[in-house]
């Protein structure tokens, strides 16, 4: 029997495989356009997580000491599932609506180092 957790399109025990991939994004905002930002990002992040079976994590962090600096730990469960999600309505929004007030992004891809972890 697979477990849901209200909001979420995908099992709680979803396992990241060699066939997965992870990522984190840095990105630096310009601190004059955080909130409008803050807004998007936190849109794309739920509907990624509602709507797409294929989104594991899409959890989205902001430094106390820079606050303009936003980190975000991304799971997908193949590259299908990452060329879904960027592909999606919400994501096309976010990067368009975004594009000009963001800084600085760096996209750095992660080999797990426990990928037989779950996410409960």
């Amino acid at each position: 029997m697979k477990t849901f957790e209200i909001g979420r399109a995908r099992p709680v025990n979803s396992v990241v495989t060699s066939e997965s991939i992870v990522r984190i994004s840095r990105i630096e905002v310009d601190p004059a356009q955080l909130p409008e930002y803050l807004a998007l990002v936190t849109e794309c992040g739920r509907e990624s997580m509602t709507k797409e079976p294929g989104v594991y994590m899409m959890y989205s962090m902001q430094e106390k000491a820079h606050p303009e600096r936003i980190t975000i730990l991304e799971i997908y469960a193949d590259r299908a599932a990452y060329e879904h999600h960027v592909q999606t309505p919400h994501f096309q929004k976010y990067k368009q609506e975004t594009m000009k007030m963001v800084r600085q992004l760096d996209l750095l891809d992660q080999n797990p180092l426990v990928p037989e972890m779950r996410m409960k």
